[in-house]
């Protein structure tokens, strides 16, 4: 029965950001909001906020194995499977200047998690204000820099707003659509955790390693259907910016949140392999900031690289 909660779950979780991001990008539309800063906010918010809710009620709930699991792993699937798997249907070309920024941006964040999981056994509210201050820090740059659209970043990320597709016309549809959608998340995230607490607890597997495998691939779903949606419609370099924004944000838009509401406890076992294996994936990106490209052989790569990490974590549970 547990399976039968998780897979609603994750529906609900698809459909309640499906509906948020339609529905927020509606909204903005409606009040004249520039393409590139809904792109930068609407978007990347919208399709990372299964993970921000999942995260949010496992750290209520003092399931910080989950909550932090659920970022880290999020991070390295969207690498490895996403990234790769969106390579696959169709090799990634773009301007490198166009990924750049947004690219440092990830090693930034990255690097900003592990000098905190370094340094403390816990994420702490002032942690959380830090993570959420260079968010805004950086969203501000981004916009700031980009906001008179003729650069490549500013048209990647205006892009990613338009490739969302068809959004409500009426306003009141478009409310309906962001508070339905809301709902739904929260509805999704509660199955999701606690069928996957009860699938650990009956497989005898660590809260962590269900955060970085089982939950981790579900609340990036969204980022998987809008990446190989976009690599099928020929246009695999916004499978590569939604990438970098949802890594940007499950760093300090998720975990800072988190450890607004309650302190989040960093599991040893993040801080001595997890979170350097993240570290790792993140350095696949390298390749597409110097060269602009994602080609076959390396979505192959990428996806091998993902599945031997799913295997050991695995293992380690036999």
């Amino acid at each position: 029965m547990d399976l039968v909660w998780l897979i609603l779950g994750l529906v609900l979780l698809v459909l309640g950001a499906e509906g948020l991001v339609r529905g927020g990008v509606a909204l903005a539309r409606r009040l004249g909001v520039n393409p590139l800063l809904i792109g930068v906010t609407v978007v990347a918010w919208g399709t990372s906020t299964p993970e921000l809710v999942v995260s949010i009620e496992a750290a209520l709930k003092g399931l910080g194995g989950i909550a932090i699991g659920n970022v880290v792993g999020s991070n390295i699937a969207n690498i490895g499977l996403i990234l790769g798997a969106a390579a696959l249907i169709h090799p990634i070309a773009i301007r490198p200047q166009a990924i750049r920024r947004d690219g440092g941006f990830v090693f930034t964040a990255t690097a900003v998690f592990l000098a905190i999981a370094l340094t403390a056994d816990r994420l702490f509210w002032w942690h959380g204000l830090l993570c959420l201050g260079l968010l805004a820090g950086m969203t501000v740059l981004t916009y700031v820099q980009e906001r008179r659209g003729d650069t490549p970043s500013a048209s990647l990320h205006a892009a990613e707003a338009e490739e969302v597709g068809a959004v409500p016309l009426r306003l009141w549809l478009a409310v309906v659509m962001v508070v339905g959608g809301i709902a739904l998340l929260a509805v999704g995230g509660e199955l999701i955790i606690a069928a996957a607490v009860n699938i650990a607890r009956a497989f005898g597997v660590s809260e962590l390693v269900i955060g970085l495998t089982l939950v981790a691939v579900s609340t990036s779903l969204p980022e998987l259907a809008t990446s190989v949606v976009a690599a099928v419609r020929r246009h695999p370099e916004i499978a590569l910016g939604n990438i970098l924004g949802s890594n940007i944000y499950n760093i300090l838009a998720i975990l800072g949140v988190a450890s607004l509401i309650a302190p989040v406890p960093i599991a040893p076992e993040i801080v001595r392999v997890e979170m350097w294996v993240m570290s790792a994936f993140a350095l696949f990106l390298l390749p597409a900031l110097v060269t602009g490209r994602v080609v076959r052989a390396l979505g192959a790569a990428l996806v091998a690289a993902y599945a031997a990490q799913v295997g050991r974590l695995v293992l380690l549970q036999a």
